[in-house]
Order: structure tokens, then sequence, then C-alpha cells
């Protein structure tokens, strides 16, 4: 007579949750995204992300959390937990598939050869970084745009320079992620001057840091400002988002406004 297997006695399939934080208030997360949160056994992520979200754990959860630059770190440990049956919410700022983890976590598994029957992925999304900052400013982004990260760390900065001189001879509105740091002083203004070869200088830039977070700062400027001033003045950094306009951009009642083309 065959015996059937209770759950317990199954080998439990593992799931892992990349879960976008968005902003970091649970009031711009998704309910899936709280949910994932509060339903998980582990809860992996950079220290200041988990901080984000640490009024809505729990105590019985535990807790894995790394320092920068240790993003393979937090996902092979996300990746084994879930591989022994337990729930983990891998966690990032803003959308997990922008600039965030949920590609190493695929490329992990693949190196792994862990496919979907043995490890079960949700890729939870999250107001990215350049719709939060969008809103913030007005309307920036209506018409196309391009995103560009400056930080050299694991792109060539030739690319970069390329990529951007392209963009701006395109005319997209432009969209700087990772403008600035305590060590890349340098990327920012030499982006802003091959920029300034493509665009007018009264051209509308915004400038968000900690978009939707405590310490929020909003400016809008122009071109010639933003290069003759430098970053300094507007406090540029890691945690800033640096939004140009194309050829149409114009600021009106204290918002940069990019017009679709709309017949009025």
């Amino acid at each position: 007579m065959t015996r059937k297997t209770s759950l317990n006695e199954q080998k439990k399939k593992g799931h892992l949750s990349v879960v976008g934080l968005g902003p970091g208030d649970t009031r711009w997360m998704c309910s899936p995204a709280v949910e994932a949160i509060r339903n998980a056994h582990v809860i992996c992520g950079y220290k200041t992300y988990v901080d984000l979200i640490r009024h809505i754990l729990i105590p019985e959860q535990e807790i894995v959390q790394t320092g920068m630059t240790r993003e393979k770190d937090r996902c092979k440990r996300a990746i084994e937990e879930a591989l022994s049956g337990r729930r983990v919410a891998l966690v990032c700022s803003g959308d997990p598939g922008i600039y965030a983890l949920s590609g190493l976590v695929f490329e992990i598994l693949r190196t792994m050869d862990i496919s979907s029957e043995r490890l079960k992925v949700d890729v939870i999304p999250g107001i990215p970084a350049l719709s939060a900052c969008s809103s913030l400013l007005g309307a920036p982004l209506v018409h196309d745009f391009s995103v560009i990260s400056l930080s050299d760390l694991l792109t060539p900065w030739p690319l970069i320079e390329k990529r951007i001189e392209a963009s701006a001879a395109a005319d997209f509105v432009l969209v700087f992620y990772n403008p600035r740091s305590k060590r890349r002083k340098d990327q920012l203004p030499r982006a802003l001057e091959i920029v300034s070869g493509h665009r007018k200088e009264d051209t509308p830039v915004g400038i968000v840091t900690s978009a939707m977070r405590p310490g929020q700062e909003v400016s809008i400027t122009t071109l010639s400002m933003l290069c003759s001033k430098g970053p300094d003045a507007w406090n540029i950094g890691m945690q800033s988002l640096v939004i140009i306009g194309n050829s149409q951009s114009f600021v009106w009642d204290g918002k940069i406004i990019t017009p679709r083309g709309y017949e009025i």
C-alpha cells in the first residue's frame, strides 16, 4: 500500500521575492511588496534599504544586511536561504529591474543552473527614482528620454561618454543616475560639458535629492547655471538625480514641462 507523503515530509520549494521599495516609505510601496516583506522568513538587503522598512519588520524575521558594493554576496545569500525552503525578500530601492538586483539574481541562477522548477522567483516592482523625481519636478519626462548612470564602477567611462553624446545629439531628455560621489568628482562636469555642446544655455535642469524621503531637496536651474556654479551648489551626490530637458522643455509655474506634441 502506498503511503501519502505529508507536506512537511515533502521537499520544500524555495521562494525568493526581489522587492522594489520605491522611495522607501510604505505609503509609496505597492501592496504585494509590503505583503512579501511581512511574509518573509528572511530579509536581505543593503543596510540603508533595510533601515527604510525596519518599522514593518517583525522580531521573528532574520535580517541579512551588507554594505555597499557587496551586491553579489547579498544575492547569493538570498538564493541560498530560499533554496533551503524559506521565504526570502531581497529588497532594493526604487524598482528592482532598474539599476538594481533582479538582473544579478537571474545571472547567478543561470550560472548555477537553477531553474524556476527548483526556485520560484518573483520580481515585485517599485516606483523608480526617475518617476519619483519627475513627479516632484512637474512633467519633464512626458516625451522620449534617456537614462544613464554616471558611475563607472561597472561600465567603462569612455562608453558612458559615448552614450551621453549620442543621447544629447538625439535631443532626448537626459536622466543621470549616480551623478556624483565622494570619489567620483569629475564625471558630472564632463557629462554637462558634452550635453552643453547640444543644448541651449537656458535648458531647464531639475535636481532632486532623497526624493520622497526625509531630507528631500528639489531644485530647478538651467544648464549654464549648473555648469558655472558646479555640483556643490546643489549638494549633488549619490542620492541625487539630475534631469536635463530637451530642446522643447520649458519652466512654467515652478515646474519643468516637456511637451509631448499635442496641439493646444
